[in-house]
């Protein structure tokens, strides 16, 4: 009799940590769910922010970076030109005129 009383005693201690786990469980999906959508929402606004933010300070930063980059830029430039002016025209090609 006593075995049979610790078995219910074990049984309803089980079902209620079943019990307790699975209102657990729906509080935490619950949670994760809101969570989840607050932080897409806050990952959204940051990138429309930021992308502001880095339309008006590109300009700013190209600019100050400019004599740094100026004498590399006037070297392609050179090189550039270089090459262009020594290319030759394509041959073009006459086709005569049917009889």
């Amino acid at each position: 009799m006593i075995v049979l009383g610790v078995m219910v005693l074990l049984m309803v201690v089980g079902m209620l940590w079943l019990v307790v786990s699975v209102i657990g469980l729906a509080f935490k999906l619950t949670f994760a769910l809101i969570g989840g959508l607050f932080g897409l929402f806050a990952g959204a606004l940051g990138l429309l922010i930021g992308g502001a933010v880095l339309l008006l300070v590109a300009p700013i930063v190209a600019l100050a970076l400019l004599p740094i980059f100026l004498p590399v830029l006037l070297l392609v430039g050179l090189v550039w030109a270089i090459a262009r002016s020594t290319r030759r025209p394509a041959p073009t090609v006459v086709n005569p005129a049917p009889r």
